[in-house]
């Protein structure tokens, strides 16, 4: 992985469907905002790619793919998204936010049968985040949470599929730097006053 050597700095929300890292990811930017900083929220899959957009047709189960050619598209669409949106935005000194990056390509990858070694070994040449917010929330609460949404499930919202992609995000603090766990199953400004904690710490050295 390659650490950020741009003025800007990258922070990304992570955590399994239903966890709520959307809605910390909005409140994130707001709170640079408010601080005077020039912020740029963004997420992957992003919807611009022609990779970005194959994935959205495989998550709403209209084609199927092996598992592994699945991820290099991810990883395909990462690569122009860092391209194009990320780190342009970190050379001006934006704080970039990422609703997802190549952690959840890690997870759901790992899940659905593709090998972690082989995607970590894709993804190494991407940039390392700042910031990494893991949200930890119970696989049974987050299928709640996406059926009281009413949308129609994806590939990955199953309660089954979210069991063994939680064991994978459990390793990443283990495995890669500035990974932090948060409680998720808290309300959501509670949440939220648990990230802002580490942000204080970490970026903005304040207390």
């Amino acid at each position: 992985m390659n650490k950020n050597i741009y003025s800007g700095k990258f922070i990304v929300v992570e955590g399994l469907d239903g966890s709520g890292q959307t809605s910390q990811a909005s409140l994130l930017r707001d709170f640079f905002i408010e601080k005077g900083y020039q912020v740029v929220l963004t997420k992957e899959p992003t919807q611009d790619s022609e990779a970005g957009k194959k994935i959205k047709e495989i998550l709403e189960k209209k084609i199927e793919i092996d598992p592994l050619e699945l991820q290099k598209l991810y990883a395909k669409d990462r690569k122009e998204h860092l391209e194009s949106t990320i780190i342009p935005a970190l050379e001006q000194g934006k704080i970039v936010i990422s609703d997802r990056y190549f952690f959840s390509g890690l997870t759901y990858g790992t899940a659905h049968g593709a090998d972690l070694n082989e995607l970590i070994e894709m993804n190494n040449d991407f940039l390392l985040p700042d910031l990494t917010f893991l949200l930890k929330v119970n696989p049974e609460v987050c299928i709640k949470r996406i059926e009281r949404r009413g949308d129609p499930k994806t590939l990955f919202e199953k309660e089954e599929r979210l069991v063994k992609v939680w064991e994978v995000y459990k390793i990443l603090p283990n495995k890669f730097k500035n990974v932090y766990m948060i409680d998720g199953e808290e309300s959501i400004k509670e949440v939220f006053e648990q990230v802002k904690k580490v942000v204080f710490l970490k970026l903005l050295k304040e207390n």
